[in-house]
């Protein structure tokens, strides 16, 4: 490292010229080489403050008003898309996240040293910050004529080979900083997302849901079936899991007196990647005292009515060429139906595993195997009913074996209040009829314990503190799940998951 000081009136300001010990490739060290010149010229190209006076959003909602009256603003932003010059005038334009406008550059208005630092020193992706006044060119376009310009981060990466955008999906993830930067509509989906969450936020606390916190970390998981991400807390010598889900916690609460609750975050699931499925991912789950599934059905459809018109401005979105209107009522049809009508398959007349196998075979059905008979049904159910569930739709009455946490039918045992809000062929949540009577909870909880043991590494774990809390009562209970990653894939019309997170976990690179 070589340093260069130089030593005016006030102080001493130290210009360092950075040697680095990165691998660069010739554009890389192209631009290294322009930093280092301006900083041996006494500049540096990464200075601690910006003095920019408007957004350049502000700057064009008020453009009549700075052009009439001349005055001098400044503005900052990337310079993106191509740099231009043309004899004596050159153009580029610049985006600060906010909007884009184009810089004119004169040699004559801006004079001989800012005009050649631009052409010489200035690089497609360098963050500037610029003042001049804003008027129209002679081709009609709004831009800034420039008159100072000051480099404010100096971009050693050029951008990518062609301009039109990041195309590479796993390169765009690897790199979203790169892809925000270069396809800017995307900036469009996760601020879509950001507004579809304070949508909820909003519904929820107009009626008086009290958002809280519960442990991420948790000595049993559960709320869920899936398998869950193992750690180990030092100081306490203990096996810790991240959580699958907040339920239980969330109903402790319900149980110690509030009325309605919710949580907004993460949860953590070992299992596989796919197009609607990632293993961090962003959930929704409420809780209300003194109601049952089918104040939650009237929840559901309210809010995410509420949510679409909001966030999009219509109750009809389209997702991948399909109409999709979140008007309510939504239909309502039972697990057991939509089965049957879709296989023939009737599975309350097959009491075990074997049996269902027998009679999908017979049927010629292409399922794979499950090791259980509330998997396998679970199985027919999202290979030949799930996808046609395109219109917003609950399917209701789950049995017994699928809902380890949901309340018995009253007229049917064997089944459960329990519903799966399906749109766009996806599952976007899940919502029960709390089970609240702590000794049937204990046996379920057993039941999956069997299962666990018989080798279901997805099966629920026994939780004792749960059951000593629903020993001291719990009311009637509403609860619902919504995943806020597929809401936001159908409101943005994407068709993965990958591309509503903004930092999908990928697979390392060798």
């Amino acid at each position: 490292m070589m340093d260069i000081a130089d030593k005016p009136g006030r102080g001493v300001i130290v210009f360092r010229v950075i040697d680095t010990t990165m691998d660069l490739n010739e554009l890389q060290t192209q631009r290294l080489a322009k930093l280092n010149r301006l900083r041996e010229a006494g500049t540096e190209p990464f200075p601690a403050r910006a003095n920019r006076t408007h957004t350049i959003s502000a700057a064009l909602s008020a453009f009549d008003e700075f052009a009439e009256s001349g005055q001098p603003i400044t503005l900052a932003g990337r310079i993106i898309g191509a740099r231009r010059v043309m004899g004596r005038i050159a153009f580029a334009h610049i985006d600060d996240g906010s909007a884009q406008i184009q810089l004119w550059i004169s040699r004559g208005e801006a004079g001989e040293t800012l005009f050649a630092s631009f052409r010489d020193d200035v690089d497609t992706f360098d963050i500037v910050e610029t003042t001049g006044i804003l008027r129209f060119t002679q081709r009609g376009e709004a831009s800034l004529f420039v008159t100072h310009l000051n480099i404010l981060a100096k971009a050693l990466n050029p951008p990518p080979e062609k301009w039109e955008g990041l195309k590479d999906i796993e390169e765009r993830l690897r790199q979203r900083y790169l892809d925000l930067i270069v396809n800017t509509d995307r900036r469009d989906i996760f601020r879509m997302r950001a507004r579809t969450i304070t949508a909820m936020r909003r519904f929820l606390d107009e009626r008086d849901f009290v958002e809280v916190e519960t442990p991420i970390l948790q000595p049993i998981y559960g709320g869920a079936a899936a398998r869950p991400f193992i750690t180990h807390h030092n100081q306490l010598s203990q096996q810790l899991y991240l959580r699958i889900a907040p339920e239980l916690y969330l109903k402790r609460l319900i149980v110690g007196g509030f009325n309605g609750v919710y949580e907004i975050g993460k949860n953590f699931r070992n299992e596989g990647v796919d197009r609607s499925h990632n293993t961090e991912f962003t959930g929704m789950e409420c809780y209300q005292a003194y109601a049952d599934y089918n104040d939650m059905m009237r929840l559901v459809e309210e809010m995410l009515r509420r949510i679409v018109h909001e966030v999009i401005g219509d109750t009809v979105v389209t997702y991948q060429g399909h109409r999709i209107d979140f008007t309510p009522d939504w239909p309502r049809v039972s697990l057991v139906e939509a089965i049957h009508e879709k296989t023939g398959i009737d599975i309350t007349r097959t009491a075990d595993l074997d049996t269902l196998w027998d009679v999908i075979l017979t049927a010629q059905l292409k399922v794979e195997r499950k090791a259980s008979w509330a998997k396998q049904v679970d199985e027919l159910f999202s290979t030949y009913v799930e996808p046609a569930l395109i219109q917003p739709t609950f399917m209701v009455d789950f049995p017994v074996e699928l809902s380890p946490l949901a309340k018995r039918k009253p007229d049917n045992p064997a089944f459960t209040e329990r519903f799966e809000p399906f749109v766009a062929g996806m599952e976007i949540g899940n919502a029960f009829t709390e089970l609240n009577d702590p000794l049937d909870q204990e046996q379920r909880f057993l039941e999956q314990g069997r299962a666990y043991a018989a080798g279901d590494d997805e099966a629920h774990q026994m939780d004792a503190d749960y059951i000593n809390a629903l020993m001291y009562g719990m009311p009637p209970t509403g609860g619902l799940g919504i995943g806020i990653d597929r809401l936001v894939m159908i409101l943005t019309d994407q068709p993965t998951i990958r591309e509503v997170i903004l930092f999908p976990h990928l697979r390392t690179r060798e």
